[in-house]
């Protein structure tokens, strides 16, 4: 980062890793319809073309909730690169979406 508040990607860290994305949601409710969009369009602005994004929809698809063991939602969990990351809420905070994803240094 260059303190101005701008989010540099991490050109060092993860360049050519493709990033594996679980987003689990609650159907179509506000927070889950939020999280969908500003997840994809974080990940089409800082990632495009190097992730993989799967959304779940626990009413539709519980064992994998279970096994995942979610305990609140909407949840993202990173898969990869590097160490599994769980982010909770509608990842309206783009900077911590990105400090979480390990595409920018945390400061």
């Amino acid at each position: 980062m260059d303190g101005t508040g701008d989010t540099q990607p991490n050109d060092e860290l993860n360049e050519h890793e493709e990033y594996i994305l679980r987003l689990f949601v609650t159907g179509a409710s506000p927070n889950s319809t939020r999280a969908i969009t500003n997840l994809k369009d974080i990940c089409e602005k800082h990632l495009k073309g190097n992730y993989t994004l799967e959304i779940i929809d626990v009413y539709q698809q519980p064992l994998i909730a279970e096994n995942e063991q979610i305990i609140a939602l909407p949840m993202l969990i990173k898969k990869s690169p590097g160490p599994e990351r769980r982010l909770i809420g509608d990842m309206s905070d783009i900077e911590k979406v990105l400090r979480g994803l390990s595409v920018i240094a945390n400061s």
